[in-house]
């Protein structure tokens, strides 16, 4: 995640939308698809008590390494905890890692079964738009490539054509129409990186620096804008049960 320069705005933004909505004090957070502990870490050092689920066992055990962290191999489609036992489910990965929608909608009704009354989910989806916006930023968007660029946008079936694994990518529309129909509420949709993660990809990591405060500024201002959203790179969904 923070390896490019849009990898570390995401990072931070995501971290303060979550800080933004869970209390200070100690929460039970389960972190669905979280890899080897990238929120895990930061929220276990606060405070809060942090369970990682992944399907790949390394992940798992790099998780299980970080103090204040458990961590179990795991699909989000059939969670191992027990109904109304989660203060907050992060869904960080599965929304876009599962392509199908029967799949995205057993995941969400898996993480509402979870979640005690009153609690909070986070989750995460990627933007259609991502691939256009970086490939015709880049310069590498190319007659050749256009095709599978228009595709991802008509149909969010992404086939890995800017780098990363086929996946699912949504509109910000589509991402609070699949929570509402799993049946939950209070439900923002935030645009994470705001519109200026490409330029910052293009100025590249040495620029990073003295380029992040403006472009936290910019993706703060227009966060919920219905015209910009979609110009994140990535989506954060705030729902409650």
């Amino acid at each position: 995640m923070a390896r490019s320069p849009h990898g570390r705005l995401e990072f931070l933004r995501t971290r303060e939308l979550v800080r933004r909505v869970i209390p200070a004090s100690s929460r039970r957070v389960l972190d669905v698809g979280g890899a080897t502990g990238v929120h895990a870490r930061w929220l276990a050092a606060e405070g809060h008590s942090v369970h990682v689920v992944d399907p790949v066992a390394r992940h798992v055990a790099e998780a299980a390494e970080i103090e204040g962290v458990t961590a179990e191999v795991g699909d989000a489609r059939a969670l191992s905890w027990p109904d109304d036992t989660a203060d907050v489910v992060l869904l960080m990965g599965p929304l876009y890692h599962l392509t199908e929608p029967g799949d995205r909608a057993q995941a969400l009704a898996e993480a509402r079964r979870v979640l005690s009354p009153g609690g909070v989910l986070f989750a995460a989806a990627i933007s259609r738009y991502l691939s256009i916006l970086e490939s015709g930023t880049n310069g590498r968007l190319t007659e050749q490539l256009s095709p599978a660029v228009r595709a991802v946008i008509d149909t969010g079936r992404y086939d890995g054509h800017v780098g990363f694994v086929p996946a699912h990518f949504h509109t910000a529309d589509e991402l609070r129409g699949e929570l509402e129909t799993a049946g939950l509420s209070g439900i923002s949709v935030y645009g994470v990186e705001g519109p200026a993660w490409p330029a910052l990809d293009v100025a590249g990591i040495e620029d990073f620096d003295a380029r992040v405060d403006a472009a936290l500024r910019c993706a703060r201002l227009v966060e919920c804008d219905p015209l910009l959203v979609n110009a994140s790179a990535h989506f954060l969904a705030v729902a409650v049960t």
